[in-house]
């Protein structure tokens, strides 16, 4: 191939590119709106739309014509690093699209839809046994769509691949595993001391001031209004509807104060990632989070490690009790610091505490393996699942309402690879903060005066610029200095608890 061929090439990908993204974004607009403020007699045009689109993206994204761009690039031995990993991502993500027959994709999608339908009769009737059949078809559809990739052996590094690239299910499971080992006993020491007050966290806290409040913060984080928003929706969450268009949503209770702000704290980290992508990867593959785990990382470092520190509300209780003074006049600084990080075992993950709530990921990733592996059979999940929770957090759920049936996930997707993204992010969250701190010592003293400037500036750097030109665990090992590790987690864990309820957690 000649270069100039080759030059050609390269700008037919590089618009090719931008296509899909733009595609992706008009997607992502459809889906903010229908969560934050389609008309509800609008829903069925709107899916229409959707559909469309979908289909008008796989057509492209599958081109073959696209498919030969990729291959005779693929010839080229002069691309740069950047360009070399903006292909292999490429070609990954072609191969993701191409390689399932469409009779599969709509039978996949229709029996998922069906299931989803199922299940919202079947939780509220504590009616596991309805579920049973339409989670083994879940179940061989999971198994076949792996099947479409034989270079996975076990099924399940094909769906951690899919979220967590070069990440297998023993690696995975090698974290959990010393995770678990470590949080059982720090959660029985934790849960038997004296629990901290928590009363005036349930008074009535008016809504636009609670996101006032909120959206004050995450300025002073660095998320950037001028290419960015926050509504209110039911699930808070953060997309990326342009190449400067970073929104987020949060959710207000008025009788629980930590609702919004932390919703906000979570989804902003989210954003201040995608917004702090090197300006020349934005609109190719390189132009987006890493993983799901690294990009968790940021969110659980923005809402916990900063914003139920004691520093952060070193600097922002002030503020705090002078926007609720009615609510917060019997309240000290050290009680909201400790209301705010109360440990107690649940029964539901969504709702679980900093502490606790990796038990629940590993309870949901270890059940899927037996499941994956046909060491546990479907009509037995349930059963399994509550030995599960008795095991790890030394609960047992009355029904299978808040047991097997809690989690949408299984009944509107694959088995396989659904949650362990969420435990992999709160690990690295401690690593990337410790990280951080190395290189700029005193990072306390700066939350302490809201001065965020360096640790935003240090993750800037080290994490969101890069996009994707790194694999996630080469992008770690550059970040930290080493490979992902449990250490920095449990030492974090481990010394703010021992503090914060008087307990040794060895």
């Amino acid at each position: 191939m000649t270069q100039t061929n080759t030059d050609t090439a390269w700008t037919d990908l590089q618009t090719r590119f931008q296509e899909l993204a733009d595609l992706g974004g008009i997607g992502s607009l459809l889906g903010w709106d229908q969560s934050t403020y389609l008309p509800a007699g609008a829903a069925a045009g709107r899916a229409r739309q959707q559909a469309l689109l979908s289909r008008l993206r796989h057509e492209r994204a599958t081109d073959p014509a696209y498919g030969r761009v990729l291959d005779s690039l693929a010839e080229r031995d002069d691309l740069s690093p950047a360009q070399a990993r903006t292909l292999a991502v490429a070609r990954k993500n072609f191969e993701e699209a191409t390689r399932f027959p469409a009779e599969f994709v709509a039978e996949f999608s229709r029996h998922t839809g069906e299931s989803y339908a199922a299940w919202t009769q079947a939780r509220p009737a504590n009616d596991f046994a309805r579920m049973v059949p339409y989670l083994e078809r879940t179940l061989d559809l999971s198994l076949q769509s792996a099947s479409y990739f034989p270079e996975f052996a076990d099924p399940m590094d094909y769906f951690i691949d899919q979220s967590d690239e070069g990440m297998t299910a023993a690696q995975v499971g090698e974290v959990f595993a010393a995770l678990r080992a470590a949080l059982v006993p720090m959660v029985e020491a934790v849960t038997e001391a004296k629990p901290p007050r928590t009363d005036f966290l349930h008074r009535h806290y008016p809504g636009h001031e609670q996101l006032a409040f909120g959206e004050a913060v995450i300025r002073d984080y660095g998320y950037d209004f001028t290419r960015g928003r926050q509504d209110l929706t039911h699930h808070p969450f953060m997309t990326r509807l342009g190449e400067h268009d970073l929104r987020i949503t949060t959710r207000v209770k008025e009788d629980d104060l930590g609702e919004a702000l932390y919703s906000t704290l979570h989804e902003s980290g989210h954003a201040m990632y995608e917004q702090g992508v090197a300006e020349e990867f934005l609109g190719t593959p390189l132009g987006g989070g890493v993983s799901a785990g690294v990009h968790e990382s940021q969110s659980r470092l923005w809402e916990n490690l900063v914003g139920r520190s004691r520093a952060f509300w070193a600097a922002y209780f002030g503020r705090f009790r002078d926007a609720f003074p009615e609510q917060l006049a019997d309240v000290t600084e050290d009680e909201m610091h400790r209301a705010v990080n109360t440990v107690a075992r649940s029964l539901i993950r969504t709702d679980a505490d900093e502490l606790t709530y990796n038990l629940h990921v590993i309870t949901r990733f270890e059940l899927e393996r037996e499941l994956l592996s046909g060491r546990l059979a479907v009509r037995d999940l349930a059963d399994a699942w509550h030995a599960a929770y008795e095991g790890n957090l030394g609960l047992r759920a009355p029904s299978d309402v808040n047991g097997v049936l809690q989690d949408v996930h299984w009944y509107f997707g694959r088995i396989g690879g659904m949650f362990q993204g969420y435990t992999l992010g709160n690990v690295l969250s401690a690593q990337f903060y410790a990280a951080a701190e190395r290189a700029n010592p005193g990072l306390e003293g700066d939350i302490a005066r809201a001065d965020f400037t360096r640790l935003h500036g240090w993750l800037r750097e080290n994490v969101y610029a890069p996009g994707r030109l790194y694999t996630p665990n080469a992008l770690v090992e550059r970040a930290t200095g080493q490979p992902m590790t449990v250490e920095p987690y449990l030492t974090y864990l481990r010394e703010k608890y021992a503090a914060l309820y008087g307990v040794t957690l060895d």
